[in-house]
């Protein structure tokens, strides 16, 4: 929740991200690497505002990147350890990322087995790590389970019979989506009842993302001592790569009523769109929270809010509010610094919400306005 002179202030729609609430975050961070030695990086995928990485790079140890444009940004922007995982490359991707990364992950032995001459010159200067399925399930959503049924993310334990390790430095799982350390807890019973026989002769494993961290009454301890016993058991570097977690409850997007209209209920159009600028809302799907709003007919006025799209279910949710919403009116969407700007489009050719800061320092930065080339330059 920003103070109301920065909401008025900043343009509409525009994702304003809050740096002090960010240093939170990273406090939290700090403590857990201090306590286990471990490293943590930002997950690229998650939260990519590199106008906020001057604050990141000063507690975090690097970036994790899924593609070669996360790379070079990371690489660019960030600095530390690079980190780079697909589902799948191909050989551009290979050639891209060998003179940016510090780890590649393979997702397949076929993989690992396929880029050896290209990798074979950069032995040494790169670790290289395998991807592995625990074959258990955390995930609260199916679209958001890479363990799930017939995924095709990670190595089964039974895919490793007749292969060989050689040139592996590390392994890597990730079940974990907006989860506890007793989820974590559940996941590494799984993977080392699976996996405890290669640990010895490799130097780092990753314990992926989904660790809710920054979460108000998350399991610190739990976390720590589950990192601590298991460096203690294998004598490996620990890796954890959150996304979320680094940003939650950092950033809102600023919406304007545009329009008002009657059909079974009052429906306020914004200048913000579910499709466009907060696509999860309907991939989760989810609800996000309002400033000053609740559930339907909590408050005295109940009304749909929806984007200004051709999209039929461009809908954002019902919600309550003390009074009527008017034309012009602000709301404020809370907690979409993470996901929600790495996943925004143009669909219609709607605008892309600005980015600011709300410094350290109390003021408002506007970091990037959008316009009509964003829209054209990503068509022919």
């Amino acid at each position: 929740m920003l103070p109301k002179n920065i909401i008025n202030e900043a343009p509409s729609p525009c994702f304003v991200v809050d740096e002090s609430a960010l240093q939170r975050n990273l406090d939290v961070m700090n403590t857990v690497m201090d306590r286990t030695g471990c490293k943590i990086l930002l997950a690229l995928k998650g939260f990519a505002m590199f106008s906020s990485f001057p604050l990141l790079k000063k507690t975090l140890k690097g970036v994790c990147a899924s593609s070669p444009h996360e790379a070079r940004l990371g690489r660019e922007e960030f600095g530390g350890e690079l980190h780079a995982f697909a589902a799948a490359f191909n050989e551009s991707d290979i050639t891209e990322l060998l003179p940016l990364c510090d780890h590649i992950v393979f997702n397949s032995f076929s993989q690992w087995r396929r880029f050896q001459k290209m990798i074979e010159p950069w032995r040494g200067r790169i670790e290289f790590g395998l991807r592995v399925n625990p074959e258990h399930s955390e995930a609260p959503v199916p679209i958001y389970d890479p363990c799930g049924p017939n995924s095709r993310l990670g190595i089964r334990r039974a895919q490793f019979d007749g292969e060989s390790l050689e040139g592996i430095d590390g392994l890597h799982f990730h079940t974990l989506c907006e989860k506890d350390a007793d989820a974590l807890e559940r996941t590494l019973e799984a993977f080392e009842k699976n996996f405890a026989a290669f640990i010895p002769k490799l130097k780092w494993v990753n314990f992926g993302g989904g660790h809710h961290i920054s979460k108000p009454a998350y399991k610190l301890d739990l976390l720590c001592r589950l990192i601590n016993g298991f460096k203690k058991r294998y004598g490996v570097q620990v890796y954890l790569e959150p996304g979320e977690a680094v940003a939650l409850n950092s950033g809102v997007l600023i919406a304007t009523v545009l329009d008002i209209i009657e059909n079974g209920m009052p429906i306020a159009i914004l200048d913000t769109s579910a499709a466009c600028h907060m696509p999860d809302v309907l991939e989760m799907p989810y609800r996000p929270n309002v400033v000053g709003a609740g559930q339907p007919k909590e408050k005295a006025y109940t009304c749909r809010l929806a984007g200004p799209s051709c999209l039929a279910g461009d809908i954002i949710g019902d919600y309550s509010f003390d009074k009527p919403l008017k034309i012009g009116d602000r709301l404020e969407f809370l907690d979409m610094a993470h996901y929600s700007m790495v996943k925004t489009n143009t669909f219609n050719g709607i605008r892309l919400p600005s980015i600011a800061l709300h410094s350290l320092d109390g003021k408002l930065r506007v970091v990037r306005n959008f316009g009509y080339e964003d829209f054209k330059n990503r068509l022919s």
